[in-house]
């Protein structure tokens, strides 16, 4: 559908400015982030400050940059790492069965029988790297949807005829999941993991906002929408702007991952 397409374009380009500018943060012709301009505290965009400053004087657009790279580090990272997880652990339950199956979906239920929130506070609280533990709770949090998917996709290609034909092969259980049953999950725990990265953006400027993310010295988008939020009937660009950007990205990270999902689904027909 021709809007559709439209909305798929936008979301491409809009996430490759957005991961280009994060790259290139440091080696851009903007102020520090932490750099105070105290004659334009709250001012409004200008030719200084394309996106205004906060209360601190600080450039918005330099902050809304380094934020944004902070928030794609804590969503790849989270989303890499459970996806690792989840499909080691989904594939050999689907493909050993048994008691180790049984054991692990056990397990799994113990785990999501705790609300996310609670789980992620309650591990950010421990003594450590804040982003090392930002990073774990979350992938914590997306580990037992992603074996769930893999074990599941591991159980219905396991029946297929290429499968028992690997077995009698004589091919080892190493081979037959590494090379049977892997390459048939990973395009659809890839489609599903695309979709978790939104989450994991969101997740991410959430904590932030809340005061149990990064310290306030680090930029993010949800501590800056929080810092600011008092005075946003005086000075609206230094939560609007910070907030675009956020809604922006995981809209498009949301448009994309559908249509990658679609995808999927359409080659497993």
């Amino acid at each position: 559908m021709p809007h559709h397409s439209l909305a798929f374009k936008f979301s491409v380009a809009w996430l490759a400015l957005m991961a280009l500018l994060s790259l290139l943060a440091d080696g851009l012709p903007l102020p520090s982030p932490d750099a105070q301009d105290l004659n334009n505290m709250l001012a409004g965009p200008s030719g200084s400050h394309w996106l205004g400053a906060d209360s601190l004087g600080r450039d918005i657009l330099a902050r809304t940059v380094h934020g944004l790279r902070l928030t794609f580090l804590v969503s790849f990272a989270s989303v890499g790492l459970a996806l690792v997880i989840g499909t080691c652990l989904g594939i050999s339950a689907g493909y050993i069965g048994g008691w180790y199956d049984r054991g692990l979906s056990l397990g799994l239920n113990v785990l999501l029988a705790f609300p996310p929130l609670v789980l992620i506070v309650a591990l950010v609280a421990y003594p450590g790297n804040m982003l090392i533990k930002i990073i774990a709770s979350l992938a914590l949090v997306f580990v037992p949807s992603i074996t769930r998917i893999a074990r599941a996709s591991t159980l219905r290609f396991a029946r297929l005829d290429f499968v028992a034909a690997a077995k009698v092969a004589g091919l080892s259980h190493h081979r037959i999941i590494t090379r049977e049953l892997m390459p048939n999950v990973l395009p659809v725990l890839l489609a599903y993991a695309f979709l978790l990265l939104g989450i994991g953006a969101l997740a991410e400027a959430g904590l932030s906002y809340l005061g149990l993310g990064m310290p306030p010295s680090v930029p993010t988008l949800g501590g800056m929408m929080a810092a600011e939020q008092a005075r946003i009937l005086d000075a609206p660009h230094a939560v609007f702007f910070p907030g675009l950007v956020l809604f922006l990205t995981i809209f498009a990270i949301n448009i994309v991952g559908e249509r990658f999902n679609a995808g999927s689904e359409g080659a497993r027909r």
